[in-house]
């Protein structure tokens, strides 16, 4: 924190990054719904707009670390700020998986004549929820496991503990993922396949992409706990991807067992 300034609060500078970051989710919707229309030119907005994001989150990332790193403007004020803003935003992740859950359980308790009054819809193959689904429940939570043992390990000022630790969480959230994606290749169902496709791939896709940037998260924080940058006292974005991961690993364990279950049962 500069020496002149008479408050614990951080003022930021200005930055391009909002902008940029909120031009590139424009063009990479527009983009993604171009393609899965098989319009002209979807597929390159579609790459543009992911690429316009992805370097977004690198030059935003080196802006936040370099300012509470190596400048120190993140004082016990502004980290409790930032806490309190990562826990609103963690509630609002546990509405989002809680509506995507109530959205598939209300057609398998109260099938409607549409869908010929039973569950699933005639016509529909279904996944065993026994095999990989069941394999998927127990990984994440390991995961979850993983991230305490960093966050204890960082609190010890056990450096390369942590490391390990991450190392465990990111190898674990890459099997997680490979696995989904084996599941999604060889699922009997497309997202097309009226209700119970359209909210199966919804919810598990969506968790997937949770997933997906819980482990970039992850990655960057193994990073900077290699470089040294994380202190007993000073570590809230282990602290923020830590959150994170726990809101999608254990919070969302049961729906999906659930989901097949309901989906074949």
């Amino acid at each position: 924190m500069s020496v002149s300034q008479k408050h614990p609060s951080h003022l930021v500078d200005p930055s391009p990054w909002p902008l940029l970051g909120s031009l590139g989710a424009l063009a990479s919707t527009i983009g993604g719904v171009m393609y899965m229309h098989s319009f002209t030119g979807g597929g390159t907005l579609l790459c543009l707009g992911l690429g316009m994001i992805l370097y977004t989150m690198f030059v935003w990332w080196r802006d936040v670390i370099r300012e509470s790193t190596y400048e120190g403007h993140h004082t016990f004020v502004v980290q409790s700020g930032l806490r309190y803003g990562m826990i609103l935003f963690i509630v609002s992740e546990v509405m989002f998986f809680s509506a995507s859950f109530r959205a598939f359980s209300h057609s398998p308790l109260a099938p409607t004549v549409e869908i010929g009054a039973i569950w699933p819809p005639k016509g529909i193959s279904v996944l065993d929820p026994w095999g990989i689904p069941f394999l998927n429940t127990p990984i994440p939570l390991s995961s979850g496991a993983a991230v305490t043992w960093a966050h204890h390990a960082i609190l010890a000022g056990l450096k390369q503990q942590a490391v390990y630790a991450l190392i465990a969480t990111v190898s674990l959230a890459l099997v997680f993922t490979g696995f989904q994606g084996i599941e999604y290749i060889e699922a009997p169902l497309t997202i097309s396949d009226g209700i119970y496709g359209s909210t199966f791939f919804s919810a598990t896709g969506f968790h997937g992409f949770h997933v997906v940037i819980g482990t970039i998260s992850s990655i960057i924080c193994g990073i900077r706990q290699y470089l040294g940058h994380f202190t007993p006292k000073h570590h809230f974005g282990f602290e923020a991807a830590a959150f994170y991961r726990h809101s999608v690993d254990v919070v969302w364990p049961f729906p999906p067992v659930s989901i097949y279950w309901w989906g074949g049962n």
